[in-house]
């Protein structure tokens, strides 16, 4: 009977609001590496027809519905977001889903033989997960750089901006709770350069002569 293939080395990616991460998984994959994105399993889990779709409309209501019958996520939004208790409530709905379909996502990649993935996750810290892997990657702007960005990036006002970011844990508090950091608060080259830098000394897979 053959071994069962090794589970690849997972490395969490994570950042803050406006920090930059998909900025970063790009680069990261130009390079080569297979990349897992929860904000899109997030979105599969709330699928129209899921099971956490429906969850999502027994506790906020059919309001969070668009008239096509798919997720709202402005006018969820509006609601947890300035809400923290709400914003838990979601959470208690989207988080465990999330777990599982990238445990989903971990089984292919090791069926694939694949050595290495970067999992994308924001919310490594807020979601408690960052005790399930052993590596991550802290892609970093300072609180400044994250709200002009996010207003240059969305359009709303000040308020709205800081209501989204204090949903997070301040991206300092994060630092030192990381294994590399990539500091994205200056120009793409210098992130580059912070990227190319990681994966060769650290991510690559090993090619023997």
């Amino acid at each position: 009977m053959a071994e069962p293939a090794p589970d690849p080395r997972v490395v969490a990616l994570t950042g803050g609001i406006a920090s930059g991460k998909s900025t970063v998984a790009e680069m990261f994959r130009s390079l080569g590496a297979r990349t897992i994105d929860a904000d899109m399993l997030a979105r599969e889990a709330v699928a129209p027809g899921s099971h956490g779709l429906a969850a999502v409309v027994a506790r906020f209501g059919p309001e969070v519905l668009t008239s096509a019958g798919e997720l709202d996520r402005n006018r969820l939004g509006s609601i947890v977001f300035g809400d923290r208790c709400r914003r838990a409530e979601l959470e208690t709905i989207v988080h465990p889903l999330v777990a599982q379909l990238s445990e989903r996502e971990f089984a292919r990649a090791r069926e694939e033989g694949l050595g290495l993935v970067l999992y994308e996750i924001p919310l490594l810290f807020e979601a408690r997960r960052d005790g399930q892997f052993g590596e991550s990657i802290l892609v970093y702007a300072s609180p400044e750089v994250q709200m002009a960005r996010l207003l240059a990036r969305t359009g709303m006002d000040r308020a709205a901006a800081a209501a989204r970011l204090s949903a997070q844990l301040p991206i300092d508090s994060k630092l030192h709770r990381t294994t590399w950091v990539i500091d994205n608060s200056a120009d793409l080259a210098s992130t580059r350069a912070q990227v190319v830098t990681l994966w060769n000394q650290e991510l690559a897979p090993t090619r023997c002569p």
